[in-house]
């Protein structure tokens, strides 16, 4: 079983002391996120999770941590958000050269191939345009260069309960993209490139178009396949059916809960409100068994 921690929040920024505990305790509470009153009860204990994912924007209050999973047993990867947006977009993210310095400190700890950089969602619009993502990502790439050899890009899927806290940060940028404008084919080639030039390759997210004729293959931020490879085991899990069917993650059993991250990024599908999230948050027991 791999555990995802998590899609729906960012559970290493803000509720480390949680997850560590349920995995001291061998399991955890989880809600159904369309049906509160079903709860699962999640194991944790190294003979039952095959890998845990971490998904994040600062893992710094997880690596007080990292030595007592490894002494565990427990085998993990990091999906490293870091987009350098202005701030009316992403209001609570660390600064680049805090998460540059952090990504560099937890590669070094586990190594470039079990942390992925993830420049995901691509935002374009007045604030954000195909110039801005040029320039971003190739200065970001090149602080990363020796640190990842994996960066996973995709665009915003502008989900109508976000739609207006998007538009509201970034006017425009909810619009449909146009994949064969100059700008925008323009853009893609340089990421790639500036990706290559500071050894990694790009992968597409659950994205429907094909960027293989600009070098940008499809992929899994959760691969079974790549997660067996890399710790050197055999993970026998199937397309997860739960995701949009663009997306090629493999199954896993996610933790989190929506509704519960408090960074506030404009174009977040997990947050419905900002203002619960934060009373959510305020109202977390890490001795509880379940997030919230």
């Amino acid at each position: 079983m791999i555990v995802s921690a998590s899609r729906r929040t960012d559970i290493p920024a803000f509720y480390s002391k949680w997850f560590i505990n349920g995995v001291r305790r061998g399991w955890c509470l989880v809600p159904n996120p369309f049906n509160r009153f079903q709860v699962s009860r999640i194991a944790l204990d190294p003979g039952s999770v095959d890998a845990f994912v971490f998904w994040t924007r600062d893992p710094r209050p997880l690596l007080n941590y990292l030595d007592e999973l490894d002494a565990m047993g427990h085998r993990y990867i990091f999906l490293y958000t870091m987009l350098g947006y202005p701030r009316r977009i992403d209001p609570g993210a660390p600064s680049l050269s805090v998460s540059t310095k952090t990504f560099r400190k937890l590669s070094d700890r586990i190594g470039p191939d079990r942390i992925s950089w993830r420049y995901d969602p691509i935002l374009l619009g007045p604030a954000t345009p195909a110039s801005f993502h040029i320039e971003n990502f190739g200065k970001i790439a090149r602080t990363l260069a020796g640190s990842t050899n994996r960066c996973i890009i995709s665009f915003v899927q502008p989900y109508r309960k976000a739609r207006a806290r998007l538009e509201a940060a970034a006017p425009g940028s909810a619009n449909p993209v146009d994949f064969t404008h100059p700008d925008v084919v323009l853009m893609l080639r340089s990421i790639e490139a500036s990706a290559r030039e500071n050894g990694m390759q790009v992968f597409a997210c659950a994205m429907e178009e094909d960027f293989s004729g600009l070098g940008i293959q499809h992929s899994k931020c959760i691969d079974a396949e790549g997660i067996s490879k890399t710790f050197g085991i055999g993970i026998d899990a199937p397309k997860d059916p739960h995701q949009r069917p663009q997306c090629g993650c493999s199954a896993s059993r996610d933790i989190g809960a929506s509704d519960t991250c408090v960074f506030g990024c404009s174009y977040c599908y997990a947050t419905n409100s900002p203002e619960r999230a934060r009373a959510n948050h305020a109202r977390h027991d890490p001795e509880s068994p379940s997030l919230i």
